[in-house]
């Protein structure tokens, strides 16, 4: 199984939020960062947040972990490891919104929709060739690490 997962360099990191605008347009309908921020009725969330504190800034991402606790106390079997990529992804369909995987997981990389009532993680960007948060962060602070 090839494991890939985001790593962040925080030295270069500069609180740009760039990587939270592409992560949100590249889930968007429009996949167009005007009409994605204009034109949604229902702007989707970006998978990736930036934190802050004072000049120190680092994005926090799921790590997709090789033991995920995710996985395990998801309730429904939403949460599932994609066994080609290593990723660990979610089934919208399944996900009953009940946060038990936002509680256990040890990055805070999960992200609550209440509107929907369910969760967004990142999911890789699986159509596109690196992930949007990746290819459009300015000083390459993001990058992605493939391990076979």
């Amino acid at each position: 199984m090839v494991s890939k997962h985001i790593q962040v360099c925080e030295e270069v990191c500069i609180g740009c939020h760039l990587c939270e605008v592409y992560c949100l347009t590249a889930h968007s309908r429009y996949r167009d960062v005007v009409k994605a921020h204009k034109k949604e009725a229902q702007r989707p969330l970006a998978r990736v947040r930036v934190q802050e504190d004072g000049a120190a800034s680092v994005a926090v991402r799921c790590l997709h972990c090789d033991d995920a606790p995710c996985v395990a106390a998801c309730l429904t079997g939403a949460m599932v490891r994609d066994l080609a990529t290593g990723a660990v992804l979610n089934d919208p369909d399944r996900c009953m919104g009940c946060w038990t995987c936002v509680m256990v997981c040890p990055h805070g990389a999960i992200i609550r929709d209440p509107e929907h009532h369910r969760i967004v993680k990142c999911d890789l960007c699986p159509d596109l060739e690196a992930p949007a948060c990746v290819a459009n962060c300015p000083n390459k602070a993001l990058t992605l690490a493939v391990t076979p």
